[in-house]
């Protein structure tokens, strides 16, 4: 093993040690790039995710090049940065150092001021083993894998001469009727409908059934009623098969068993199933709560203070989805930010700003917004100085959804080709990315039995 402690880069200047690459990461990175510090991101991969696209990713409409720009190129005219790939281990409130680990390769970097943004993982309540059958949509392997896993689905029925079997490759469903579901749902009932449709000689590709469950009573529940309607009757029209007060309460390869509001127990054939029903924040947050005693709500997010630090640690910073704050939605503007408040408050505090100086932290909301299908979206923007909201609905709310998403993509050349992509998506039957290959399928699986098996020979 080796392991080795990372250098100052001058020094003499403050350290900055940022964990995560995500929209928190990034964004506090580029705002201290002015500063007279030295910033260390810790990252788990080498690009930037850009996650609200992933379900296009995952349906083949987008490459995951176009959503995943590399760090280092990012951030390399930027001097006073430099990146760490590495998962964190630990963190060493006391001792001021992060520990990351890559590959056999371990790393120790101090700091003296500290930004937590290591986003979330998907929750599956307690039930881990629905990772193997229904895989979550948080990272490119996800997408990868599930793009192979749908259009794997239609090869097989291609295939198959078997009604029954036929029927359980060509049902979809999607399990979570947030913003993620919603989009994933409309997606791959687009893709049957008219992207493959007549691509197939022995099956009709919009024979598909595309089946959306959630537990809860609405689809797309923080939107409200009139929105929820709307979002919920375009996809019915675009033939999705909403199913609500369902919950998921056993999985396996061939399907799963969900309880209805009134006891019913049944189950659904279906080989291709997709989780977005929750998330966890990183367990990172564990580790915080363990040596400051800082508080977690039920996803182990940390309920920080006003200034977004730990108690009795004004130099850690938590924001992003790891953070729980009243009023802040675990979505990319809360880590924008979060993030762009501690920047300012480490500047503040090279100044000579004492930490009880700080001004709280306060969250603009500048509304949400989700995809239902082509020319089709919904949106809930706030009315500055009021309690009231601006409900768009059709295609007035798409086109918004895809000025803000362009806005906020990576990259110039990232813009453009994505721009290129959706025209022929959304104007024709065309979609370019539908390569698969069978490792993107099954390599998750190989690499954790690999690690399992790495796992039993070490303890021999």
């Amino acid at each position: 093993m080796n392991s080795r402690t990372q250098p100052d880069m001058n020094g003499a200047r403050h350290r900055v040690v940022i964990i995560g690459s995500g929209f928190g990461g990034l964004t506090a990175a580029r705002q201290l790039a002015k500063a007279d510090v030295d910033v260390t991101v810790i990252a788990r991969t080498t690009h930037h995710l850009f996650q609200p696209l992933l379900y296009q990713v995952a349906t083949g409409v987008i490459s995951e090049g176009q959503i995943a720009p590399p760090l280092r190129v990012i951030l390399r005219k930027q001097d006073n940065v430099r990146v760490v790939l590495g998962d964190v281990e630990s963190i060493d409130l006391d001792g001021h150092t992060i520990t990351s680990r890559l590959l056999e390769r371990v790393t120790t970097t101090p700091y003296d001021s500290l930004i937590v943004a290591a986003g979330a993982d998907q929750s599956y309540f307690g039930n881990d083993r629905f990772a193997e059958f229904a895989p979550g949509l948080k990272t490119i392997d996800d997408a990868l894998e599930l793009r192979g896993r749908i259009l794997g689905a239609f090869e097989q029925a291609e295939l198959s001469t078997d009604p029954e079997e036929r029927a359980r490759l060509l049902t979809f469903v999607v399990i979570g009727a947030g913003a993620t579901g919603v989009e994933m749902a409309g997606q791959i009932a687009e893709m049957a409908n008219r992207t493959l449709r007549g691509a197939f000689r022995n099956i009709d590709s919009a024979d598909a059934r595309v089946i959306l469950l959630d537990a809860a009573p609405t689809v797309l529940p923080p939107y409200g009623g009139k929105l929820s309607k709307r979002a919920t009757d375009r996809l019915a029209r675009n033939g999705v098969d909403i199913q609500l007060g369902a919950m998921v309460v056993d999985m396996d390869y061939h399907g799963l068993v969900v309880t209805d509001a009134d006891g019913t127990r049944r189950r659904i054939e279906s080989q291709c199933k997709v989780w977005s029903a929750g998330v966890a924040a990183s367990p990172l947050g564990r580790q915080l709560a363990e040596q400051s005693g800082v508080e977690l709500d039920r996803a182990g997010r940390v309920k920080v203070g006003t200034d977004l630090t730990l108690p009795g640690h004004p130099e850690v910073f938590v924001v992003g989805d790891m953070m729980a704050v009243d009023g802040v939605p675990g979505m990319a503007q809360g880590a924008i930010q979060g993030a762009k408040y501690a920047a300012s408050a480490i500047k503040d505090g090279l100044k000579g700003t004492s930490p009880e100086a700080r001004k709280p932290f306060s969250y603009w909301d500048k509304g949400s917004m989700a995809t239902i299908a082509r020319f089709s979206a919904v949106a809930k923007i706030p009315v500055p100085g009021t309690s009231g909201h601006i409900e768009l609905a059709g295609f007035l709310a798409w086109i918004g959804w895809l000025v803000l998403h362009l806005v906020y993509l990576v990259g110039f050349r990232n813009r453009f080709t994505t721009l290129v992509d959706w025209f022929f998506a959304f104007t024709s039957r065309s979609r370019t990315q539908l390569a698969v290959t069978e490792q993107q399928v099954f390599a998750r699986n190989a690499i954790e039995e690999l690690e399992e098996r790495t796992r039993l020979d070490d303890a021999a």
